[in-house]
């Protein structure tokens, strides 16, 4: 498609990280769409982006514009990125009409417009009216149907970026063409919104293993006392629906407990099931590092969605570390997806040890699960 000249809209996940002064604290995703927007910059296209940020509701909140976003993104591409006040209206069409080939607007979070998350047909109507061809490069948001990923694709000749091309393509080869023997390790909070994709790797993988407060819900409902440990409160037919006895998966034999998850001294590493009334399990222990480990050592391919334990504190981190160097020193074709997960082995500098990284936490959960994506459904349409 020859896109010189023309403008070209493309949506972004710029949904980033924001620390107390404003600065963006994980620009992975910004990183991520580089090669697109750089792409469509060799080739003389006028390039407007559209991003959300956070939250607002669909009204303007001054903690959630993208000025920061615009900000960091200038320091990666080493260019000027205009802002615009918002992302449809007049002032943004003679912004957009200013625009010279090469040149990147920034348009104003999309979430301002309650009508953006309505997949709102007047509104895509209104942001297809600043572009000629648009470009969706947001995976993360992929399985929203949203007006900037789903509706506007009525009005503008549609195409997939770079980005979402590479995350289709990898994430594919793992739920269509798995290489065997197949490890799946899903962590984090809620096990309700993980159940489908569990179960959908129960035919496929020959080993799941669950950490964090989801492997805590498996545990209640296994009848082992878990104390004050975060849980789920989650229907048992839904829970009945995963076969928690199967010998395909796995839970942490062992763990790190602790009465106060705010003072990591009085922490003790104990076998599950002789856990006190008054403590709860903040990471998994040795034996259950060792245990996984040896698993993952085995494994072809390893999908890994969600940490171990309570890993945004440092003290409660080691379990998940241990996961990320085990799939590390496996050899195996591995996948990790999550925006916590990732931000937090891009700290350790971890994140290069993975075949691929995917931008997309729910997403990637969805995909994998066989759920049919609106963003990937409007394009082949």
């Amino acid at each position: 498609m020859d896109v010189a000249k023309k403008r070209v809209l493309v949506r972004v996940d710029f949904n980033v990280s924001l620390g107390d002064s404003g600065q963006v604290l994980d620009d992975f995703r910004l990183r991520s769409t580089l090669p697109t927007i750089q792409y469509l910059k060799k080739q003389g296209a006028k390039i407007i982006l559209m991003a959300h940020l956070g939250r607002p509701d669909g009204q303007v909140k001054p903690e959630f514009g993208l000025a920061p976003v615009k900000a960091h993104l200038e320091k990666l591409l080493g260019e000027t990125v205009g802002l615009a006040p918002d992302c449809v209206g007049e002032e943004v069409a003679a912004m957009v009409q200013k625009l010279s080939g090469g040149e990147i607007l920034l348009l104003e979070n999309l979430r301002f417009h309650a009508e953006e998350e309505k997949n709102d047909a007047d509104f895509a109507k209104q942001l297809a009216s600043l572009g000629d061809v648009c470009v969706n490069d947001a995976f993360g948001v992929s399985h929203r149907a949203h007006a900037s990923v789903e509706a506007i694709t009525q009005f503008l000749p549609s195409c997939a970026g770079f980005l979402l091309a590479k995350e289709i393509e990898n994430l594919a080869r793992a739920r269509d063409r798995a290489e065997h023997p197949l490890c799946v390790i899903i962590g984090g909070a809620k096990i309700s919104t993980k159940l489908k994709l569990i179960q959908s790797f129960l035919g496929k993988a020959e080993n799941i293993i669950l950490g964090g407060a989801l492997a805590n819900t498996v545990l209640r409902a296994k009848g082992v006392a878990i104390g004050q440990s975060m849980v789920e409160d989650i229907e048992a037919k839904e829970l009945g629906k995963l076969e928690i006895t199967s010998s395909k998966i796995h839970l942490p034999p062992d763990a790190l407990l602790c009465p106060d998850k705010e003072n990591s001294a009085l922490c003790r590493v104990g076998p599950v099931g002789k856990i006190e009334p008054n403590e709860m399990i903040l990471d998994i222990g040795p034996d259950s590092e060792k245990l996984f480990s040896n698993i993952i050592g085995q494994a072809k391919m390893v999908i890994w969605n969600g940490p171990m334990g309570l890993f945004e504190k440092e003290a409660f981190a080691g379990g998940t570390l241990a996961v990320a160097k085990a799939i590390a020193d496996s050899g195996a074709f591995s996948i990790i997806g999550g925006g916590e997960t990732v931000a937090l082995l891009e700290e350790k500098q971890l994140v290069d040890k993975f075949s691929f990284v995917s931008t997309g936490g729910g997403a990637m959960m969805e995909f994998l699960s066989g759920d049919k994506l609106p963003g990937l459904e409007a394009l082949d349409k």
